[in-house]
């Protein structure tokens, strides 16, 4: 609408009736004379009004709906990162209840060969590929690392460290082609010299060929000159089988290592050697032979049968 003298007036005459109907309405209390009109518009907009609030009512509820379904999906996120963590700390406890228990069992068998040693923990596994089987630790010359020191563990001898950086260092795995340790029979006292075979048996060569050796006997580590890089009395493991002697100068035979080197973890590096051999003292217990069960069969003589001695009739 244009902005006129004409327009100006209809509009100051249009607040001035509206006024005087407010007036009237409010002065004729429940006798309104206006009363009528706003019955007539409300039947007139009531069912307008009604049908707009069944239209709009629907999309309110279905917003509300979307906006608690997002709440709940929060929620149910948030248990979710909850349920998750605390599966995450049962198997961290797990873990660590399976760390504590090797490292109580090595501080045991360090404690009966009187080894000084350094705790450690596999960081990394070198390749396999043309039978290198090397290790990283997360200890080196800080910790007191030297090279050529014995690696072992709970089990038993590990292999021996061939590198050191500030903060690792490398250990060659005694299951490695490369590695020749010397080894010691127990009881017997046969010296031989065990070399690794990948993931095969130890080869261990006795240097007497005669010697009276049988499956299940235990080696264990010889020990080297001033104990580097091995140290005397480290498990090294069991014999699984004897070659026949075949008139060799040596007699040929194979260990299974007490170490599953495919299964490390918690390592100690041997800083300090024993001030006398232990011998066979870190040895595991051996085991119990399992009794053969006997079975007794009783006969017992038929009533029919004749009796012994008396001829039949």
């Amino acid at each position: 609408m244009r902005d006129t003298k004409e327009s100006r007036l209809l509009l100051v005459l249009l607040i001035a009736i509206a006024f005087a109907l407010i007036t009237v309405d409010i002065r004729g209390g429940e006798n309104s004379p206006v009363d009528g009109a706003r019955h007539a518009a409300a039947t007139v907009f009531g069912p307008i009004e009604n049908g707009m609030s069944a239209v709009v009512n629907p999309v309110g509820n279905a917003v509300s709906a979307v906006r608690d379904s997002g709440e709940r999906r929060d929620r149910l996120a948030a248990l979710e990162k909850e349920n998750a963590a605390l599966k995450a700390e049962l198997g961290s406890d797990d873990r660590n209840r399976s760390r504590l228990n090797q490292l109580n069992r090595m501080l045991k068998l360090a404690g009966d060969g009187q080894y000084g040693i350094k705790g450690a923990q596999v960081v990394a596994v070198g390749a396999t590929q043309g039978f290198s089987w090397t290790i990283t630790i997360d200890a080196g010359a800080n910790d007191g690392i030297k090279r050529d020191m014995t690696v072992l563990n709970a089990d038993g001898l590990v292999g021996r460290v061939t590198t050191v950086g500030p903060g690792t260092a490398t250990v060659l795995l005694a299951n490695d082609p490369d590695f020749t340790v010397g080894t010691r029979m127990e009881g017997s006292d046969e010296l031989g010299f065990a070399s690794g075979q990948g993931d095969r048996p130890l080869r261990v060569q006795l240097l007497n060929a005669k010697a009276n050796v049988k499956k299940g006997d235990r080696l264990v580590t010889f020990g080297s000159q001033a104990d580097r890089p091995f140290v005397p009395g480290v498990p090294v493991g069991v014999v699984s089988r004897v070659d026949p002697s075949g008139g060799d100068l040596t007699r040929t035979v194979y260990v299974t290592p007490y170490v599953s080197f495919t299964k490390l973890d918690i390592v100690g590096v041997v800083v300090r050697a024993p001030q006398k051999d232990p011998r066979d003292e870190v040895l595991p217990p051996k085991p119990r032979p399992t009794p053969t069960p006997t079975v007794t069969v009783t006969v017992t003589p038929s009533a029919d049968a004749p009796a012994t001695g008396r001829p039949q009739q």
